[in-house]
């Protein structure tokens, strides 16, 4: 997904493209540092870059859209995750994605690589067939995601159970 000019507002010769297998460990990277609430030791960097790779190629669940840093790496990256629903009115290819990651690197901020990182995924996603898409927003990042179109839904939930270890240790 590369474009010929910068999007409004965007650093010149700063546009998105959509990512690639090439782009996992950068994306995983900053997964790790900008998004998780813990950075991933080296171990869990390479265990989710690998599988990143396989679900970023054409046949994967996943699409991402980068802004490379001029300096090498990435700027900015927007990533989704497509799943099937059921298919109905108003999902008729039953598609859709929850936007997993959306990172910039502080030295590239406020010059609209995430607006144009998000826009661009949101355009390749809606030629794919989804319509339906989901996030978790934190509150400075709100605005921005009601402006391209997202609303707020308060039946939302989550719930994360990780597995626990058998009593009185191994057996």
């Amino acid at each position: 997904m590369t474009q010929s000019a910068a999007a409004p507002g965007t650093a010149a010769g700063c546009v998105p493209r959509r990512a690639t297998a090439d782009d996992a460990a950068e994306v995983t990277r900053l997964r790790s540092q900008l998004v998780l609430s813990e950075p991933l030791d080296e171990e869990w960097l390479d265990v989710c870059r690998d599988q990143l790779a396989s679900r970023l190629r054409p046949e994967g669940d996943a699409r991402a859209c980068v802004v490379d840093a001029p300096g090498g790496g990435l700027a900015a990256c927007a990533l989704a995750l497509i799943h099937p629903v059921l298919s109905a009115p108003r999902y008729p290819r039953g598609l859709a994605a929850r936007i997993h990651i959306v990172a910039t690197e502080p030295a590239h901020r406020r010059r609209g690589l995430a607006r144009a990182a998000v826009s661009a995924l949101l355009e390749l996603l809606e030629r794919e067939g989804v319509t339906l898409y989901e996030l978790h927003a934190s509150a400075d990042a709100a605005p921005l995601y009601e402006e391209l179109g997202f609303a707020r839904d308060p039946a939302l939930m989550r719930m994360t159970k990780l597995p626990q270890a058998p009593e009185g240790g191994a057996e």
